[in-house]
């Protein structure tokens, strides 16, 4: 996982709940809290992250990680050059994540294993797709689409249905308001 996904974290962390909360978890997981953008670290340092934090606040580790994927989402978008125009609504986003993002991300860097989604069926007012990820993190993913809807101005209902007990795979449906 690249260091801007974590070094996003910690800002929100920091913003969210203080500097004092954010060192109190790098500590409890002898973490220096030091990430370059570019880096690649272990997924699961994320993980261990969230779920102290989720003890230290008392938040549901989803519920941070759905936040977290809203926040990152307008980070994501502005540090890929050249989507500006590529989409005009969260469903054609989406679409192009695949095409697009993705086949960037890995261009690159060689060795990212992205999630990938499966689309199932769209009509004008519904996306109906399933989410592949082995990090398991399918909560950020709710939050990415649904800070998505908010960059597009638009109003989405979005339904989550874990297809895989580790929520490695999870069906999402998209239905405009």
């Amino acid at each position: 996982m690249k260091g801007i996904i974590f070094a996003e974290f910690l800002e929100l962390v920091e913003d969210t709940f203080g500097l004092e909360i954010c060192q109190k978890m790098l500590d409890e997981n002898q973490n220096d809290g030091v990430y370059t953008a570019v880096g690649t670290y272990d997924h699961k340092d994320l993980i261990k992250l969230i779920v102290t934090l989720s003890k230290l606040t008392g938040i549901s580790a989803e519920d941070l990680q759905q936040v977290y994927g809203k926040s990152i989402f307008k980070t994501l978008y502005n540090s890929m050059p050249g989507l500006e125009g590529k989409a005009d609504n969260t469903f054609s986003f989406i679409n192009s994540v695949e095409e697009y993002i993705h086949i960037e991300v890995k261009k690159l860097y060689a060795n990212a294993n992205p999630p990938a989604f499966k689309f199932v069926s769209e009509t004008e007012t519904q996306l109906i797709m399933d989410y592949l990820s082995a990090r398991c993190m399918s909560h950020v993913c709710l939050g990415l689409i649904q800070g998505c809807a908010e960059h597009f101005n638009e109003t989405i209902e979005i339904n989550m249905e874990p297809m895989a007990d580790d929520q490695s795979e999870v069906r999402f449906t998209l239905t405009t308001v």
